[in-house]
């Protein structure tokens, strides 16, 4: 049997692509964590962004209606002085809107009756005739004593102007008797509100908005609905959820157009106003998904690279392999016969021998030597010659089957075969089948007789007392005596 090589371990380029698989999984696993976490940060930085805004709005707007509140309430006070009623027209209306002039954006206003009738207006010393009986403030306030100030729906005014949409803060005057006395009303202008969040930088698909407590949109800017001021919006669910919470932030999906924000909202104080913040989440996150494109592609390259490189130096291991393989075969097999030479015989002999010793299994060496070689040499030349030694070696080596089986050129016209965990029997069989093998070979042109071949068995067993040398020497006694006893025979040592 030829030698049998290692066969080639795939082990070194296999934990070579494992480890740039785990190396790749990892990078990903990373940059992924990384993302995730900056993904996280641009949103809480957003939401800081956005509280900050209606920090912002909620101070400005607290601010202005306290104002408009002072002026309500300096005119209810100078209303109820018994001792405006004598002085003159002018002195009483200076009296009496001394804290107006200080508000910003404001309208007229008006001090009614318990009818609704106006009895004294900011801007005219006389007031002019009109009824406001009908407007949601006054309602309120006459059959509630308690109902403090006042935050109208958003209304157009009764003039022909640029600005006409407005909101009234109002309180009630009560009689010493607590009866309705009528109702001090201020206007503002909703453009204020338009001012003060257009002074605020959020993005191009953001939005801020006003709405009091019943979900009535007060102002929006920029307006993402014609004719939306004074809707109410309770029944959207994004608008639910702020009525229900008051202060929060949560992503939602806008019922206007289908996009998603970032709605960050907050309480005005005390009053029943709550101021929205919309940040459209496109925007909040647009640089950390250019971030993100740029860093993906960068990992994809970096690892598809990586990748690449592995395979590539996996190929060039397998071939360096491969070719060492080829060299190893090479160097422990006879180049003219194809088996084993006898350099690999003896590692092997000796491989063997020290695994009998240890499981004390029978090993049996066979030495087999052409007869008559030199005679077939000079006849048929080196050709025929070296072809005659190629066949004989194809011939044993066909008859040993067993992996552990070696079949070595020995020397000249000279083999060997190595039986690991063979006795004499067995040995003895294997010998019969290679020297018969050899000798019905198909006769060589020429020829007046077949190729023959005398081999010599010797074995080892547990009961023997021989060494390695002496297996040697004693397989190449049998041969010597098969060679001199007629030759195309089996000699076993034993019975040498």
């Amino acid at each position: 049997m030829s030698p049998s090589p290692s066969r080639p371990t795939r082990r070194p380029e296999r934990l070579l692509i494992l480890g740039s698989v785990l190396t790749v999984m990892l990078i990903v696993a990373i940059v992924t964590a990384l993302l995730i976490r900056e993904h996280g940060n641009t949103l809480r930085t957003a939401t800081r962004t956005a509280n900050n805004i209606t920090q912002l709005i909620d101070a400005d707007v607290l601010r202005n209606v306290e104002l408009y509140d002072t002026a309500l309430q300096g005119l209810i006070a100078a209303a109820q002085r018994s001792d405006l009623q004598g002085v003159s027209a002018n002195i009483r209306h200076l009296v009496l809107f001394d804290r107006s002039a200080a508000a910003p954006y404001k309208g007229d206003i008006l001090l009614l009756d318990a009818d609704g009738e106006v009895i004294a207006d900011s801007s005219l010393l006389v007031p002019k005739a009109g009824n406001f009986a009908d407007r949601d403030y006054f309602q309120v306030h006459r059959p509630h004593p308690d109902s403090g100030l006042y935050i109208s729906r958003p209304f157009s005014a009764r003039c022909v102007c640029d600005d006409q949409w407005r909101i009234a803060f109002s309180r009630r005057l009560t009689a010493p008797d607590g009866s309705f006395q009528g109702v001090a009303v201020a206007s503002m202008r909703l453009s204020y509100f338009h001012q003060l969040f257009s002074s605020l930088s959020i993005g191009s698909n953001s939005t801020i908005n006003l709405i009091n407590h019943r979900g009535i949109l007060l102002a929006q800017q920029p307006l993402l609905e014609q004719d939306i001021v004074d809707k109410d919006l309770s029944q959207r669910p994004n608008v639910a959820r702020m009525l229900k919470e008051r202060d929060g932030s949560f992503r939602g999906i806008s019922s206007v157009d289908g996009q998603e924000r970032l709605y960050t909202f907050s309480s005005v104080g005390s009053l029943p106003l709550i101021v929205a913040v919309a940040l459209s989440t496109d925007e909040v996150f647009a640089q950390w998904k250019r971030a993100t494109v740029l860093i993906s592609l960068a990992t994809g390259v970096l690892c598809t690279g990586l990748l690449w490189l592995t395979w590539m130096l996996s190929k060039e291991l397998g071939r360096r392999h491969r070719a060492e393989q080829v060299l190893s075969e090479l160097a422990a097999t006879d180049a003219l016969t194809g088996v084993a030479n006898r350099r690999t015989l003896d590692e092997r002999l000796r491989l063997e021998w020290d695994r009998a010793q240890r499981t004390t299994e029978p090993l049996t060496l066979l030495m087999i030597d052409v007869d008559h070689f030199k005679a077939f040499n000079d006849r048929h030349g080196h050709h025929g010659g070296d072809e005659a030694l190629r066949t004989v070696a194809r011939v044993i080596d066909d008859n040993i089957r067993r992996p552990a089986d070696l079949a070595a050129r020995y020397g000249g016209e000279e083999f060997a075969v190595v039986l690991p965990n063979t006795d004499a029997k067995g040995a003895w069989v294997i010998a019969e089948h290679i020297r018969s093998s050899v000798e019905h070979l198909p006769r060589v042109a020429g020829a007046d007789q077949p190729i023959t071949v005398s081999i010599g068995a010797s074995t080892w067993d547990k009961r023997s007392r021989m060494s390695l040398e002496a297996l040697l020497l004693s397989a190449d006694q049998a041969l010597y005596q098969a060679k001199h006893t007629g030759r195309n025979r089996i000699v076993d040592a034993a019975n040498v």
